[in-house]
């Protein structure tokens, strides 16, 4: 992974929330709001948590009373979330690497994180930690995004801003978010990490936009995407669009909405 695969900053977090949380994040985040509220837990522990969609979600489901801590590695994501999050006086937010979670042992009945695994540098030590702050008989719940080829949108984009790059191509969404699909693999790390009951879920959904031109901004702007084209040549980011737009618009739409497939491995760990 490239460092700037980590950097969620400038105007990415506002573009991220607004076009990409609807776009691909709603559904997986109720699903994984309504895992965690099952389990009925006094305490939660969010990691990765990006612009707050499971957050927005799963505060609600929990009764009064109870600890949700919401921590991202990204400031200027947690920040946005805070905005976005009515004022709670059981939510905690805070700056936290999941890989060095400032928290005693056995702190919290659930850890959760969102679509932030494959980020992870180690995700064996990443697990291991979520495990260490979990009560005895605690969950680890948490999701990644399937092989980006049964993500519509995301390969589509992914091959048109190639075409913008053609000796040196973007694969940031190939790379990162889609890189980290591997059910056996995924196992293994947990397994690793010391968890022993696991259940691995693969969940498709359809994934909705009002145009095109929606999800080629959300994909090139608010995502690190952004980043890498930036990188190569800040002055083609318009047209690395244009191009992303133009070839979601043939094959799922027009000119009106459009939709996709998305899909995603949901799981759940305890022992």
């Amino acid at each position: 992974m490239a460092e700037s695969d980590k950097v969620f900053s400038g105007s990415i977090p506002k573009f991220y929330d607004t076009l990409m949380v609807p776009l691909i994040f709603e559904g997986y985040a109720a699903d994984l709001a309504e895992l965690v509220a099952a389990f009925s837990p006094a305490s939660v522990l969010e990691t990765a948590a990006g612009s707050g969609a499971v957050t927005r979600g799963l505060a609600p489901r929990l009764g009064a009373g109870k600890r949700y801590v919401v921590t991202d590695l990204n400031q200027s994501m947690l920040d946005y979330a805070a905005t976005r999050q009515k004022p709670d006086s059981r939510i905690e937010w805070r700056q936290a690497d999941a890989l060095d979670l400032p928290f005693e042992d056995a702190s919290f009945d659930v850890v959760c994180c969102q679509f932030g695994a494959m980020f992870f540098p180690n995700r064996v030590e990443g697990y291991a930690e979520a495990r260490r702050v979990l009560k005895p008989g605690g969950h680890f719940v948490f999701n990644v995004w399937d092989r980006i080829e049964e993500n519509a949108f995301a390969d589509d984009v992914t091959n048109a801003v190639a075409t913008v790059f053609p000796h040196d191509p973007p694969r940031f969404l190939a790379r990162t978010p889609h890189g980290y699909h591997d059910i056996a693999l995924i196992r293994e790390e947990l397994s690793r990490a010391g968890f022993a009951d696991i259940t691995i879920e693969t969940r498709e959904k359809v994934s909705r936009a009002p145009s095109a031109r929606d999800v080629a901004t959300a994909y090139c702007q608010g995502t690190p995407l952004r980043n890498e084209i930036e990188a190569r040549d800040a002055s083609l980011l318009q047209l690395a669009t244009d191009r992303a737009a133009e070839a979601i618009a043939s094959r799922h739409g027009g000119e009106g909405p459009v939709a996709g497939k998305i899909q995603a491995h949901v799981i759940v760990a305890a022992g």
